[in-house]
């Protein structure tokens, strides 16, 4: 269990906490490329507990600022994009996607325009929209993650919102032990092909585990006997700040990544990134039938959304949500699947939402197989005091391409070996796309 205060770092992230410090002082997923047109409507965004618009200009560079304008406070969301900036519709003052106040009209022309609008720096790469929140006068490099690096026809994305705290969406990713309960609890091992390795973390729902901290945060490995003589190993990893990779494929080619963004302390935006064309793990019986509750994700049917709207927390919403129980199907649940819940992010979203807004970890009792949610969240701490007592930069900062040598995945290796030992081999054997693929522009 967590006591109150390391509880309270953890979780609050606005401006002057101890956990959104930490946060600005990285690049921060903001939104996909493709939500913002040249010229095209402004977008609320809600980053880190503040209150942003988010717009393209005319000639396609985007800006990312306080929602209020300078001048009197009026929401920039009912300004006008137009003309490579956008106005407010109050007094007519314009501003640059740097902040730069560019027209006065309301004001004689002779007098300078010394106000600025509150605007941070943005990045693009690969379809994400980047910003960067802290007070460094160069920001660090873009993040360095595999997925990242991808090139667009290669790149695969996707974003959720859920409504609740960023640090227990996130956990579920590195939470490895629920696969076989939550996802795979309604199958029976004698239904899974034996052509398979991931039936192996059916026969066996209660691995066991390594743990260590790295350069670019935490990993763990869960590991279990496989055939005779060899170990089957899930890898997983976090990175700093709020980046996950789980290992739901083989380790060959599963490059993924996913963003738990904190859009303020009680709703996160998760932005997932992946190779396309990855081998999957376990998806359907050895029938060929999908595994129960997981038809849409062995189909590849995308799970159904509700329709945007323009307010804070209106984008990338499930229809599948608290609000009705996220269809929870009882008959389903009785008879044909374990949790009567359809599909995977849906099966995921439902655990975390339910634990409460923040969850409430004094009434937590954590065991063997929570180590990397335990000691992720130590890491964090250490790194939150470094950076409060003395300005030490947290990972990554001065060295983003440390988190290159992170793959997550399953595998097959002989007994008797180090997991350290098994890990490097797979990850010097893997497919590469610093190798075989150009980066993303």
């Amino acid at each position: 269990m967590a006591s109150s205060e390391s509880d309270i770092k953890l979780t609050r992230v606005g401006p002057g906490t101890p956990m959104g410090n930490l946060m600005r002082q990285y690049w921060v997923p903001a939104c996909l490329s493709s939500e913002l047109v040249a010229d095209g409507d402004p977008m609320r965004l809600m980053l880190l507990c503040e209150r942003l618009i988010a717009f393209r200009d005319s000639d396609g560079r985007v800006g990312v600022m306080d929602h209020r304008c300078p001048h009197r406070g009026a929401s920039l969301f009912f300004g006008r994009n137009e003309q490579s900036g956008i106005r407010c519709v109050y007094h007519g003052w314009k501003f640059a996607t740097d902040g730069t106040c560019i027209d006065r009209p309301n004001l004689p022309a002779h007098l300078p325009p010394r106000v600025r609008a509150m605007a941070y720096p943005t990045a693009e790469r690969g379809g994400i929209v980047y910003v960067y929140m802290g007070t460094a006068k160069e920001p660090p490099p873009l993040p360095a993650i595999e997925s990242l690096m991808l090139p667009a026809d290669r790149l695969g994305t996707w974003c959720t919102q859920r409504e609740c705290n960023w640090l227990q969406a996130l956990e579920g990713d590195i939470d490895t032990s629920h696969l076989g309960f939550l996802h795979l609890g309604s199958v029976d091992p004698d239904d899974v092909s034996p052509d398979s390795m991931h039936r192996f973390a059916v026969l066996n729902r209660a691995p066991e585990y390594y743990f260590k901290d790295t350069d670019w945060g935490t990993m763990y490995c869960a590991y279990r006997p496989a055939e005779p003589g060899n170990i089957y190993y899930r890898f997983s990893h976090f990175v700093f700040p709020f980046w996950t990779m789980f290992p739901d494929g083989d380790f060959n080619d599963n490059i993924v990544a996913s963003a738990w963004v904190p859009m303020d302390d009680t709703h996160t935006m998760q932005i997932g990134t992946y190779l396309k064309g990855r081998t999957l793990a376990l998806r359907t019986l050895k029938d060929g039938s999908p595994i129960p509750g997981l038809e849409a994700d062995a189909n590849f049917s995308r799970t159904e959304y509700l329709p945007n709207t323009a307010d804070w927390f209106g984008r990338h919403r499930y229809a599948r949500n608290k609000s009705n129980d996220y269809m929870i199907d009882r008959e389903a649940q009785r008879h044909h699947s374990f949790t009567g819940i359809d599909s995977i992010p849906i099966q995921d979203m439902a655990m975390s939402e339910s634990m409460g807004d923040i969850a409430d970890r004094s009434i937590e009792h954590l065991v063997p197989s929570d180590i990397m949610v335990a000691r992720t969240r130590r890491r964090m701490l250490a790194a939150m005091q470094a950076l409060e007592t003395d300005g030490t930069a947290p990972p990554l900062i001065d060295d983003p391409r440390a988190s290159l040598r992170a793959r997550s995945g399953s595998l097959i290796a002989a007994d008797g070996l180090d997991w350290n030992d098994v890990y490097e081999r797979a990850l010097q054997s893997a497919f590469s796309p610093m190798g075989d693929l150009q980066p993303a522009e």
